[in-house]
């Protein structure tokens, strides 16, 4: 689908398109009121930033030791010459990193399924056709004609279906999936109803509706992630999780996406004319500018999120054009100045180590998402229906910047939700935040570090020599500087050597051994080897493939659980939203209603890349027993294994009608090449070694004797001209 991106001021503003289909109601509120209302938001902001300052601390040593940057809190010794960083930590972080984009965007489909429940409801699990209805009109394909009879009445062909008269005619080739497809179409055109549950006769024309409204939204969400550029937005938040252990997605929302279209004027000229669609889009939220609830340990658990944005007058601006965005509110908060002020850790993040102010140009714009209980809600002057009660609760989206409330409505999605997913790396089942690679090898990375170090001060010393000089023993006034051919004069009757070359030990070998057993422990703690990010020196049990391949499969245990935090805490509730979102927004001519539920496949998708397509493999050789072939489906082990080997099986395989036609083909070929290498081409002359001619015969077997069991001749005396004549 061709597509012309529209240009937006900021990412932020990726939010409804127009105030008739963005839903929510706005919220009119008194002066006194609103500002009241804002002092909440700023409030709820100032703990949560509070109770987040552990956390930064954690997270600015996981992005030094990702760097290879030292602590400005880090002083060295003065003997400590040395200032080396040996950079594991991003080694371990990327290896991590590059496993988790492998296992949801390496099978080639994203890992998030939507099938139909066991028991539909609401939609039926089956439907057919009952024999005998009429109605259907097809035409005959281009390139068979019917005969006609002598009485000048059309004849049955050998490709005709159905009664006679009904026109019902199959081309040459044509199966039963291109007949059912046919008829689906002349069927809707002739209003035909369908009876609920499977068909009693195969032939009937059959439909599973719950499974195509659950294939059409699985296809939808697909289509919707990849053209609103979802996966890099996913790629970046799953980089943060492997690094600080929280990845955090936004979404989906509305966006208005333009596509490119051509068509032509009555004058025959192309002209262009671009259609405005609304699509859902997902984006990245860094880990920096996300604020939950203090006392939340999932976002299930949240009863509001602050998202911290940094904008420009520029992006500022821009957000008088969004729905519901007050513009006297915005116009206020640009005359009384920016107020964006750095944090603490900004400073750290900044690779040069700036001190200046730079953001005395940005705004600060706080993203409110949350509940107000519906007593208090009343209080501000919100107007809610009588039938919500005061203990109810309403949720509630604010934009606050300068003490100024920019946009105030109530969650527009139905049901109600927080638009964020935050999934840990390795949970902490405690606290909000999860742990990343990087702080799980905090003190083997200090103790590598330290140790090279040591290691690299010594090498210093031991490489040359220190010199004990006795001053009293050589000529006042001589220069001490050593170098080849230097002579030092010595006083006259002094006894004893005045210069002595010390050497120092060299440790260095003791600090590196040291050095590999904490990075063996990096390996311990992360669960990532180092073989399986291309440590070289293979020993052991890795000289060998199948040696190899069990430590590798050791090693994706870790990974195991990390997916199985993914696909808990960003897939399945990712899917959900979208499928919520369509059932919402959508405005196609896709059939997408029926009872479905949404799966997450990232764990299979690992599954798959070991061991699916050599289970697979095994099962269909055990298939071609005669015993066991009637009670296997063939066609669907050859679909999945298809897939488990990153192919589509729509594009690659025949249907079960087409595969037997094929047999049919392929086995009169095989028994036509078998005909002619029996008999030979006519008139085949036989060779000179009693074989056709180009066969050579087999050789006689010998026996022991070497004469096949007959006499030893002397044979005739070679005459003069032949080649065993030696004159």
């Amino acid at each position: 689908m061709s597509e012309e991106k529209e240009v937006f001021e900021t990412a932020d503003e990726i939010y409804f398109s127009d105030e008739e289909t963005a839903g929510g109601l706005e919220l009119e509120l008194e002066e006194d009121v609103r500002n009241q209302f804002v002092g909440l938001i700023e409030a709820r902001y100032a703990s949560a930033e509070q109770s987040r300052d552990f956390d930064e601390n954690r997270w600015l040593t996981a992005y030094h030791n990702f760097r290879g940057i030292y602590n400005k809190n880090v002083r060295f010794r003065e003997s400590e010459k040395s200032k080396v960083f040996v950079k594991v930590t991003k080694t371990k972080v990327l290896a991590a990193f590059g496993q988790l984009v492998d296992v949801i965007f390496g099978t080639g489909q994203f890992p998030i399924g939507v099938r139909e429940t066991q028991l539909p409801e609401g939609i039926a699990k089956y439907t057919h056709m009952e024999a005998g209805q009429t109605g259907i009109e097809t035409s005959a394909p281009p390139s068979y004609e019917a005969p006609e009879s002598e009485a000048g009445e059309e004849e049955l062909g050998p490709y005709d279906v159905g009664y006679e008269g009904d026109g019902q005619v199959l081309g040459a080739g044509s199966t039963l999936t291109a007949v059912k497809d046919t008829l689906s179409e002349a069927i809707e055109e002739a209003n035909l109803e369908f009876q609920e549950g499977p068909s009693p006769i195969p032939e009937n024309l059959e439909r599973s509706p719950a499974k195509d409204a659950a294939r059409n939204m699985q296809t939808l969400i697909h289509d919707q992630i990849e053209e609103s550029n979802g996966t890099s937005e996913l790629r970046n938040a799953l980089l943060e999780s492997a690094l600080f252990g929280t990845g955090i997605v936004k979404g989906p929302f509305n966006y208005n996406k333009t596509l490119s279209s051509w068509s032509t004027n009555e004058d025959g000229e192309r002209e262009y004319t671009p259609v405005d669609v609304r699509v859902p889009r997902i984006e990245f939220v860094s880990i920096w500018d996300f604020f939950p609830d203090p006392s939340a340990t999932s976002i299930e658990d949240c009863e509001y999120i602050v998202h911290r944005h940094k904008m420009n007058k520029s992006q500022l601006r821009a957000l008088s054009r969004m729905p519901f965005f007050n513009k006297d509110a915005i116009r206020e908060c640009l005359q009384t100045g920016a107020n964006y002020v750095e944090k603490d850790y900004e400073h750290e993040l900044k690779d040069d180590q700036r001190t200046e102010d730079y953001g005395s140009d940005q705004f600060e714009v706080l993203e409110y998402w949350g509940i107000m209980d519906a007593e208090y809600a009343r209080e501000v002057g919100m107007e809610l229906p009588d039938e919500i009660d005061d203990l109810d609760e309403v949720q509630v989206n604010a934009w606050v910047s300068n003490g100024k409330l920019l946009r105030g409505v109530v969650n527009p999605f139905t049901p109600y939700r927080l638009p964020y997913n935050a999934f840990p790396y390795e949970r902490n089942p405690y606290s909000f935040f999860g742990i990343g690679i990087a702080e799980n090898m905090d003190d083997s990375q200090q103790i590598m570090n330290g140790h090279a170090r040591m290691a690299i001060d010594n090498l210093a010393l031991a490489g040359s020599l220190v010199f004990d000089v006795d001053e009293s023993a050589l000529v006042g006034g001589q220069s001490m500087d050593i170098y080849p051919g230097k002579v030092f004069r010595r006083q006259a009757g002094m006894p004893g050597q005045a210069i002595h070359g010390v050497k120092f030990p060299n440790t260095a070998q003791e600090n590196m051994m040291m050095f590999d057993k904490f990075r063996q422990l990096a390996d311990e703690q992360t669960g990532i080897p180092s073989y399986s990010h291309g440590q070289t020196g293979v020993q052991s049990m890795t000289r060998t493939a199948s040696g190899m391949s069990m430590l590798l499969g050791a090693a994706s245990l870790n990974i195991k659980t990390v997916i199985k935090n993914i696909d808990d805490f960003l897939l399945k509730p990712l899917g959900e939203a979208y499928y919520q979102w369509n059932m919402q927004f959508f405005e196609g001519e896709l059939d997408i209603q029926g009872d479905l539920e949404i799966r997450a496949m990232g764990t299979n998708s690992l599954m798959q890349k070991e061991v699916r397509s050599q289970r697979l493999t095994m099962f269909l050789q055990t298939a071609q027993n005669p015993a066991i072939a009637p009670f296997v489906k063939i066609s669907k082990i050859v679909s999945e294994l298809a897939y488990s080997l990153d192919l589509d099986p729509d594009e690659i395989l025949n249907d079960p009608e087409e595969a037997a036609i094929m047999a049919q083909i392929i086995g009169a070929q095989n028994v036509g090449q078998g005909v002619g290498e029996a008999t030979g081409p006519t008139g085949e002359q036989s060779g000179a070694m009693g074989g056709a001619e180009g066969a050579p015969q087999q050789p006689t077997e010998l026996g022991a004797t070497g004469t096949g069991g007959g006499n030893i001749g002397t044979g005739a005396v070679p005459q003069a001209g032949e080649s065993e004549f030696t004159g």
